[in-house]
């Protein structure tokens, strides 16, 4: 019996957590202000850096994946995240190279409220499918990367600079899951 009320903790504090987060997100920043400010002489490693950082759409997409790996644990913990990249520079290379990819902002949207929700409800998925499903997430998140690229910038730099920023935001994802699961086990 103390394993269920342990894991009845957890989801009401990953729940607690993640709506607060979601507030969070919503009130900081919108979809569209990825877009905002880039000035015509500086584009690059910055401007793909910062993409998944104002986006809320990307940002919650990013965060969850790794809240949700730490959830998974073990292999989990790693292989999703990595689906998510690897896949999100495949998505890139067909955006930017205009490649036609179907209902991408419906999907990215989906993307959030999937995510979020296997947060929220500690959803455990065998691997495979996990990496599966992040990743085709990860398709479309990157396809818009790439589709939005600005027309100046260094393709190699933009990519490198949102792989990197959505390599962090999986990291402090990850983080945040881990510590949320060690508070879990200290209240239990």
């Amino acid at each position: 019996m103390p394993h269920a009320r342990a894991v009845t903790l957890a989801r009401t504090t990953a729940v607690r957590t993640g709506a607060l987060a979601a507030g969070i997100v919503l009130v900081a920043t919108t979809a569209a202000s990825a877009h905002v400010g880039q000035a015509p002489h500086v584009h690059g490693f910055a401007d793909g850096f910062v993409h998944p950082l104002f986006g809320a759409d990307h940002l919650a997409a990013m965060l969850a994946v790794g809240l949700w790996s730490a959830t998974l644990g073990g292999a989990a913990l790693l292989a999703v995240p990595a689906a998510f990249v690897v896949l999100l520079v495949v998505g890139a290379v067909l955006g930017a190279t205009g490649v036609p990819l179907p209902a991408v902002e419906p999907a990215i949207t989906a993307s959030v409220i999937v995510l979020g929700l296997l947060v929220a409800l500690a959803v455990r998925l065998p691997l495979v499918p996990a990496a599966l499903l992040v990743g085709v997430f990860g398709l479309v998140h990157g396809y818009a990367h790439g589709a939005e690229m600005p027309a100046a910038a260094s393709p190699l730099a933009y990519g490198l600079g949102f792989v990197t920023a959505t390599v962090l935001l999986h990291a402090t994802g990850i983080g945040l899951g881990l510590a949320l699961g060690r508070i879990a086990e200290v209240r239990a």
